[in-house]
């Protein structure tokens, strides 16, 4: 039986955290299968999934951060009864195939999102096509997010793109500070799309392309899509599952 394992981010609260969910686990006997607690915010949890992109774990989060979208609540006083009966959600992340100015490839994971993002004081200019099909021939901005469900609460709704629900199968395209043309909104497709952004002015107009906090700068071309090779398994409490997280996001958006 593979042994219950706590990671947590450098700092005094997660350390706190950490010691208090050993008391309780020894004292309860508690023994879960292929369990991994990840103490800390989202960008750690971000970090400690892709590290373990090819194991068959799951994964509880506790937030020691600030937001912490993707984790859980501590409770010192139900972590054992919300570790026995958290609940189960796979997710599969993007793909991001960046070729650069030196036509090197480069391949990275995101969970959240995929920014493509100037990188000087020129606006990027930028076609985007999903598959064979032209979404938009030349997209004059400071950029644009390709975002996953799990990740559509986070960047993609600062740049006003749509909240998206954990089983949709979509992936959102927005557009970051777009000025030509001015008012193109994000765009929804299926998460089987390839989408393929290329810069049509890599000499005057570099952009770096991101994969959640992963960068690749002077890139001509990114290819985005889902790889359903990789699930991540992540655990959340009854009362606050992700679904619920991304709906009271939905309804905020709705009212505010």
């Amino acid at each position: 039986m593979s042994k219950l394992q706590i990671i947590f981010d450098n700092n005094k609260k997660s350390l706190k955290i950490k010691n208090l969910i050993i008391k309780k686990i020894n004292s309860y006997q508690f023994k879960k299968k292929n369990l991994v607690i990840v103490v800390g915010g989202d960008g750690f949890m971000l970090q400690a999934l892709k590290k373990n992109k090819n194991s068959k774990k799951q994964f509880y989060g506790i937030n020691s951060g600030n937001y912490g979208f993707l984790m859980n609540k501590f409770s010192s006083k139900n972590i054992i009864k919300n570790l026995s009966k958290a609940n189960l959600v796979s997710i599969s992340p993007l793909e991001m195939i960046v070729k650069n100015k030196n036509n090197q490839t480069k391949k990275s994971l995101a969970i959240n999102e995929v920014s493509v993002l100037r990188q000087s004081r020129q606006a990027a200019s930028l076609s985007i096509k999903h598959g064979s099909k032209q979404i938009i021939k030349k997209l004059v901005s400071d950029g644009v997010l390709v975002s996953t469900p799990a990740g559509s609460t986070a960047y993609n709704l600062s740049v006003h793109g749509p909240i998206l629900s954990l089983h949709s199968k979509k992936l959102s395209i927005a557009p970051i500070s777009p000025f030509r043309p001015r008012r193109w909104k994000a765009k929804i497709v299926s998460d089987k799309s390839k989408i393929i952004i290329k810069n049509l002015n890599p000499t005057k107009r570099p952009i770096s392309a991101v994969a959640d906090n992963l960068e690749v700068r002077n890139a001509k071309s990114i290819v985005v899509k889902t790889n359903n090779n990789i699930k991540f398994n992540l655990l959340y409490d009854k009362s606050r599952s992700l679904q619920k997280k991304i709906k009271i996001e939905q309804l905020r958006k709705e009212t505010s």
